[in-house]
């Protein structure tokens, strides 16, 4: 899984206010894939699907692996434009692992790993998290459209992500500013049309083709992260079409779109804090200092350093606009070998302010080759045609200086990241529909954890209100998305296996204690 989102419809797709329990208003059985449909789709959601092997050749790695396990992909076709269904078309790509059993066979699970990132690729690594359950259902991974093989948006970006930091000073805040319009006037010169049709409704639309396709009449889903706001807006727009659902760190609403990151800066200088205390209690091992206070001076010297001269580390200039992001993707866990990767990191980059130069680790060597170069850069502009095409975000520069400067006092390190601008303030297309309103009855599982520093604990909260007869286990643990992560808490594991095996929710919510072995 990877680091680290028209007003017209056709008839017949118009969106609920409100969702309904999976148990009601649902077709009879057979009828979504049976049933002629009056508004021009039943095409898609009719057409036979030719499985075949998944490797495109031999250096795709995925297909290989997707093959190696036994399962089989597809290419879905879908409208382009909803509104317009004899017009373009694209395809959706799909892998799927049948059930093998022992035990009947529980339906199709389709599976969103977020990001927005590709999922098709998880299959096979969800049936060993799921347990007994992961045999008895068809699991099923979707590339969402812009992503992976289902109309990639690439748009040749030099950079495999949109997020950096506003820095230390109006200089990196203006050199932000051009990094964030450059990335947006690259994606200006392709394709418009498809650009205009990105979003996470049009994903959710194309879910349900996918359904359709597969002749069935409902499917359980299981989302993680951006897949839990993709999880609930397809329920919103096709209530009774979710079996069990599975809500595993869920993004609040409300908040999802450009500035997806605000508000998030609170809980990372929590983690940020912990991960000093751990460290400077290992001071032998890494030199960063001896108390929580003197690694966390360590680290906003570094990042003063960066701010007047970028470190060299290996063949990569490491600014302040880069350094907070290393540090905000190295805070979503707090098992000991991720909190000892980013001590590593922070010891090479110490060395590299003291002695001008430093190599890096194997872990920050890849992590800078994604953040500094355009190797993987088809995934931060798919990635953010997705978020852009959500909500539209405001192009006032000054005002996300001001905003940066509000939040600086009180989150020196984070606030600059999560309160500055993004390609999206320059994006070249305009939101086609409004958001989703998310809200009604949805009896899903909910996994959040306290110290999340992604999709906070506070947007789990949010999301369980709007979603009546919903459950929520509660982890207290800085991770993110523990049950997808395979977090080592046996309680959340068999809590969700168990409601996926037997699709009884629990009675009431729950807290798991934690069970990570206790730490020096």
């Amino acid at each position: 899984m990877a680091a680290g989102m028209a007003a017209g419809m056709a008839a017949g797709m118009a969106v609920g206010a409100a969702m309904v329990t999976a148990a009601a208003a649902v077709p009879a059985a057979g009828a979504s894939a049976a049933a002629p449909r009056q508004d021009g789709l039943g095409r898609f959601y009719h057409q036979p699907l030719r499985w075949k092997a998944c490797a495109l050749g031999e250096d795709d790695q995925v297909g290989k692996d997707l093959d190696k396990a036994g399962a089989r992909c597809a290419d879905v076709t879908v409208p382009l434009d909803y509104a317009r269904p004899d017009g373009r078309t694209l395809t959706v790509a799909i892998s799927r692992l049948r059930a093998s059993g022992p035990g009947p066979r529980l339906g199709t699970m389709i599976i969103n790993g977020g990001g927005p990132g590709p999922a098709i690729d998880m299959p096979p690594y969800m049936r060993g998290v799921m347990g007994e359950a992961g045999s008895r259902y068809d699991l099923v991974g979707l590339d969402p459209r812009s992503l992976g093989r289902s109309a990639p948006v690439d748009c040749g970006w030099p950079a495999g992500t949109w997020i950096r930091s506003a820095g230390e000073d109006r200089r990196s805040f203006d050199r932000s500013v051009a990094f964030a319009r450059d990335l947006a006037a690259r994606c200006a010169g392709k394709d418009q049309e498809l650009l205009r049709h990105i979003s996470t409704r049009n994903i959710a639309r194309d879910i349900d083709v996918v359904r359709g396709a597969l002749g069935e009449r409902k499917v359980s889903y299981n989302g993680a992260s951006y897949g839990t706001y993709l999880g609930s807006v397809y329920a919103t727009m096709f209530p009774g079409r979710l079996d069990r659902v599975l809500l595993d760190s869920s993004v609040d609403p409300a908040e999802w779109g450009p500035g997806l990151l605000a508000g998030g800066e609170d809980a990372n200088d929590r983690a940020l804090g912990d991960w000093a205390a751990w460290t400077a209690r290992r001071h032998a091992s890494y030199g960063l200092g001896d108390t929580r206070e003197a690694v966390l001076a360590t680290v906003r010297g570094l990042l003063a350093k960066a701010g007047r001269e970028p470190l060299s580390v290996g063949r990569f200039k490491v600014d302040d606009g880069t350094l907070p992001l290393v540090l905000f993707d190295n805070l979503g866990d707090d098992e000991d070998a991720a909190r000892a990767s980013l001590a590593e990191s922070a010891g090479v980059f110490r060395k590299a302010a003291a002695e001008g130069s430093a190599e890096p680790t194997k872990d920050l060597e890849e992590e800078l080759t994604f953040l500094l170069t355009g190797v993987e850069g088809f995934y931060g502009s798919g990635q953010s045609a997705i978020v852009c095409g959500d909500r539209a975000a405001d192009g006032d520069v000054e005002g996300y200086w001001r905003a940066v400067q509000r939040h600086r006092a009180k989150s020196p390190v984070f606030g600059p990241l999560t309160y500055n601008v993004n390609p999206c303030a320059f994006w070249p297309v305009k939101p086609a529909e409004p958001a989703t309103e998310v809200g009604g009855r949805l009896p899903a599982l909910m996994v959040a954890a306290t110290g999340d520093t992604r999709t906070t604990y506070e947007a789990n909260e949010a999301l369980h209100r709007l979603l009546g007869d919903s459950r929520m286990i509660t982890l207290p643990a800085n991770v993110h998305a523990p049950y997808q992560r395979g977090y080592p808490n046996r309680c959340v594991r068999d809590r969700v296996n168990d409601y996926l095996l037997t699709g009884r929710l629990p009675a009431r919510d729950l807290t798991c204690a934690p069970e990570a072995p206790a730490r020096s």
